[in-house]
């Protein structure tokens, strides 16, 4: 089976808004994929981002990755962050929400070739008289 992590995530995100809330994730910035500015990641190589929608431009949360746009110091910054590099998200009010497990993140699937189109099919068709 797929992650549940991502939906998990959105589950959360909406219910941390719903409540009237902000929304903020903490992120593993040294699992591949991850796409922060390094100038604001701690020492343990971790990074909080606010996720709500009054500090984050196209936010998009997909099976596979969270990705927004969002300024540090001013600067518009296209941020990417994979879903198994999520650690947890949390309201920033109250602290609630959900710590993760480490899990390997998922590689998109790769595109599956059509099944019978543009296929010739070495049978020829046939037709019969019913009566």
């Amino acid at each position: 089976m797929t992650s549940n992590r991502p939906y998990i995530l959105r589950a959360f995100y909406e219910w941390i808004t719903d409540n009237r809330c902000t929304p903020y994730i903490l992120v593993d910035t040294h699992l591949p994929g991850v796409l922060v500015p390094q100038q604001h990641v701690n020492e343990d190589g971790q990074i909080v981002l606010n996720i709500s929608e009054t500090a984050v431009v196209g936010l998009n949360m997909d099976n596979y990755a969270i990705r927004f746009n969002a300024r540090f110091g001013g600067v518009p910054t296209d941020i990417q962050v994979p879903v198994g590099a999520v650690v947890g998200i949390y309201a920033r009010e109250n602290g609630q929400g959900m710590v993760f497990e480490a899990e390997e993140t998922p590689e998109p699937p790769e595109p599956t070739p059509p099944t019978s189109l543009g296929k010739k099919s070495s049978k020829k068709p046939a037709l019969r008289v019913v009566k």
